[in-house]
């Protein structure tokens, strides 16, 4: 017999990844990813790399939610994507089948071509993941790195929320 496990619903009836209004002057973007079958391995647990896809999933949601941008206007349409330069990751817990991830993405920097960026995510206010990473605007087909369009940059502006030194 498997023992009881408690499980996290999300909020409502949540079945896929949900957000709610972006918001600006420097609070970070959030999201709800609840943890799937397709993100666990044997024992239940997501296995570490389906978290970076959740990470993507966060980055590709707040520059088409958030920033009125999507991936397919920035690869189909403007020839321009946002590869990381650096990921640093730390893990603090295990998410398991069952749970809702709270994952938030605040901007601290942003360069002239990139932009730094802190994800973090927790499960009832327990931490489970938390990552710094840089995002680089690069147009896709001369694989070099652009600097962000003025009308781009406006937007992420309002995001951004530098960390004091």
């Amino acid at each position: 017999m498997l023992p009881e496990i408690e499980r996290k619903r999300p909020k409502g009836d949540r079945l896929m990844i949900t957000s709610g209004e972006a918001q600006t002057d420097g609070a970070p973007y959030a999201l709800q990813i609840p943890v799937m079958f397709q993100h666990c391995d044997p024992a239940g647990i997501v296995f570490y790399p389906r978290y970076f896809e959740m990470i993507n999933a966060v980055v590709e949601t707040f520059f088409e939610r958030a920033v009125g941008w999507s991936f397919a206007e920035m690869h189909g349409t403007d020839r321009v994507g946002v590869p990381l330069g650096r990921i640093g990751t730390e893990f603090h817990a295990a998410s398991r089948l069952g749970d809702v991830i709270d994952w938030t993405l605040a901007v601290r920097h942003l360069g002239g071509a990139s932009m730094n960026v802190e994800i973090a995510a927790t499960c009832e206010g327990e931490a489970r993941l938390s990552a710094e990473a840089v995002l680089i605007l690069v147009d896709l087909d001369r694989m070099r790195s652009i600097r962000w369009p003025e009308a781009r940059r406006a937007v992420l502006e309002t995001f951004v929320k530098e960390t004091e030194t």
